[in-house]
């Protein structure tokens, strides 16, 4: 079957289209129909195959805890992260919420949790959730060793009354460019050298009316140092072979998932740079990748270090730290041998 592009696919189109690419990604089918992954899944609600469930976290994350063992995904456009463990120790906040287990290590931010489906048939039933413009903001997926009574019980309390096959959408707003203020240059060098705390930054690059990258550009290296795009790649081969533990952050609005500890595989296959570990996949398209900074943020712990990538918009594709594990010392040298830019950041 070959839609029409030229006007809106409906629910019973994009069953047909799964039907006719079985294979196909989700969100790699979105694309290809211009519709959102959100738009795709519900097309597919009728009570079996995909049912539409609460997705706040208060009633979600409890009802994750009970699945055991189980796959958690979080991605962006340019990276997905992929860490199997259990949800524990969930944390919930008004703002912002937390699960800090011994695997699964999110960040989460309710307000962006507006759309919840659990995907019930195939080998690996899932729940996942998107924002209010249809992208995917997480997933957790069904292994041979989740608690499959658990997952019907999460899909029998948490099921909506609004089944429908069709989702109402916001469009989203664009990436932020990146906002630099040259004549508060001295003010941000100040309070930058005066935090104690990483999460400070944000706060203070708010204030000052700019951003991460804005800041990142015009503080100085001292603080920030552009690297080769291609730098990324060198810190995982590196961390992979050196065993350094590391630190990776990947997210996207609504939430962001942490990986904590070594990596071992490191395989590149087409434009893409993978980790491919037992329990840690790490997904990361590198032709997107346009500026990495290698940043530096004073803690009451000593030097915080990270290196970070960002797409052609500005956005933060991921950001990787080392793990104390009990210090840094192996990962401050392997920052050492990482290639700086040519010509300086855009």
């Amino acid at each position: 079957m070959t839609l029409d592009l030229a006007t809106r696919p409906t629910p019973a189109d994009l069953r047909q289209a799964r039907q006719d690419h079985p294979k196909t990604r989700a969100r790699d089918l979105a694309d290809k129909f211009d519709v959102t992954e959100a738009t795709l899944v519900a097309a597919h609600v009728d009570g079996s195959r995909v049912v539409r469930i609460d997705p706040a976290l208060d009633r979600l994350m409890p009802a994750i805890q009970r699945l055991g063992d189980v796959m958690a995904l979080t991605r962006n456009a340019s990276c997905v992260h992929e860490r199997t463990g259990t949800y524990e120790d969930y944390h919930a906040g008004a703002h912002a919420s937390m699960v800090l287990g011994a695997e699964i290590d999110l960040r989460m931010f309710p307000r962006h949790w507006v759309h919840g489906f659990a995907l019930l048939d195939g080998p690996r039933p899932s729940v996942q959730v998107f924002d209010a413009a249809g992208d995917a903001v997480h997933k957790v997926f069904l292994n041979d060793h989740s608690d499959r009574a658990a997952f019907d019980t999460l899909v029998s309390d948490l099921r909506l009354p609004n089944q429908s096959d069709r989702v109402e959408l916001t469009p989203r707003p664009p990436v932020e460019a990146p906002k630099s203020r040259p004549e508060k240059l001295e003010e941000l060098r100040r309070d930058w050298a005066a935090m104690t705390d990483t999460h400070q930054f944000l706060r203070l690059a708010a204030r000052l009316k700019m951003n991460r990258l804005g800041a990142y550009r015009i503080v100085g290296e001292q603080w920030a140092k552009p690297l080769a795009a291609d730098a990324i790649v060198d810190l995982l081969h590196g961390a992979a072979a050196q065993s350094v533990p590391l630190m990776i952050f990947v997210g996207n609005q609504g939430c962001i998932q942490i990986h904590g500890g070594p990596i071992a595989q490191v395989t590149p296959m087409g434009p893409w740079i993978n980790v491919m570990d037992p329990r840690f996949n790490l997904h990361l398209r590198t032709d997107h990748i346009a500026e990495v900074w290698l940043v530096s943020k004073p803690t009451r712990h000593g030097m915080a270090h990270s290196v970070e990538a960002f797409d052609a918009d500005g956005g933060l594709i991921t950001q990787i730290f080392g793990k104390r594990d009990p210090d840094t010392t192996a990962f401050q040298a392997l920052l050492e041998t990482l290639p700086r830019a040519q010509g300086g950041a855009a």
